[in-house]
């Protein structure tokens, strides 16, 4: 069976399976734009937010490229792309999925520590780790290890082996950059004014303005006691459990006054402002993407 062929074969076999793929070229990397946007002369798209959104009859514009729809795949200008092409690639957020790229031993050896067993996939020199969910894609999170959904693409290295299981939090909080220990002139930032919960905020709760400040009081203490390190993740942590106790409520529940208390608690300990309020917006979305 020619290269060409068998390319082909697992394109159509993924895209039958609702997982969007695109052809890659010498070096494992997305063909460069058509004629018609080389140089961004399109504009560079930027309303690049899904795959298959592309309307360039040849593969174009890295992962937003990739398509299930087996014509495209198999039209003359993309079939001529897979001629050149090394590998197949897919893009993992258009499939529902996030792949934990693990580049080495020591990364795999930490995720086999601190992650949930989940699917796993052989590559090179590490492993793909596979769950359930998307977020945003990210290199670089820590040593050896990138974050591969949203708007990014990865090599198909084969089904791999295991259960996928959902994202899990501890790989949502790795986009959180953050630096917890308080630098010699004080915290990294600050805010001036301290952002407080009350019912006038919260309309629409059906809680008790006691319940929703005893939970609130123990989540802030929670990354208060983060001094060293880990206040960041700890803020996502804290912001995704108290939205996610407003999902049956009519609201408003303010929750963006609670998300404020919880930026000012990150910042005391020595989170920067940007990265703080990061990590509480993403807490607080992640609990509405659970269950939507």
């Amino acid at each position: 069976m020619s290269t060409v062929i068998a390319h082909l074969r697992t394109a159509l076999y993924l895209a039958a399976f609702g997982v969007p793929v695109l052809p890659l070229r010498e070096g494992k990397v997305p063909f460069g734009n058509c004629r018609a946007c080389v140089g961004n002369a399109c504009g560079g798209r930027p309303n690049m937010k899904r795959a298959g959104a592309c309307h360039c009859p040849a593969p174009c514009h890295a992962w937003a490229a990739a398509t299930i729809d087996p014509a495209v795949v198999t039209s003359p200008l993309w079939t001529a792309a897979w001629e050149r092409a090394v590998c197949v690639g897919y893009h993992p957020g258009g499939a529902g999925l996030t792949v934990v790229d693990l580049d080495n031993t020591a990364a795999v050896a930490w995720a086999r520590e601190t992650l949930p067993v989940t699917r796993v996939v052989p590559t090179t020199r590490g492993q793909h780790w596979i769950y359930r969910g998307v977020m945003p894609s990210h290199n670089a999170v820590r040593p050896g290890v990138d974050i591969k959904s949203l708007m990014s693409y990865a090599r198909w290295l084969g089904p791999g082996t295991g259960p996928v299981t959902a994202l899990p939090d501890a790989v949502r909080a790795l986009v959180v950059k953050e630096d917890t220990t308080p630098p010699p002139r004080g915290v990294a930032s600050s805010l001036p004014v301290r952002a407080t919960w009350s019912r006038e905020v919260a309309t629409g709760c059906r809680h008790t303005e006691s319940y929703v400040r005893t939970g609130l009081d123990r989540g802030l203490a929670l990354v208060r006691a983060r001094t060293e390190s880990g206040a960041g993740s700890q803020a996502f942590g804290v912001a995704r459990f108290l939205a996610a106790q407003h999902i049956a409520c009519p609201g408003p529940c303010g929750l963006a006054a609670i998300g404020e208390e919880i930026v000012t608690a990150a910042v005391s300990v020595g989170v920067p402002e940007r990265y703080a309020r990061r990590a509480v917006t993403n807490g607080l979305e992640t609990a509405v993407e659970r269950v939507a």
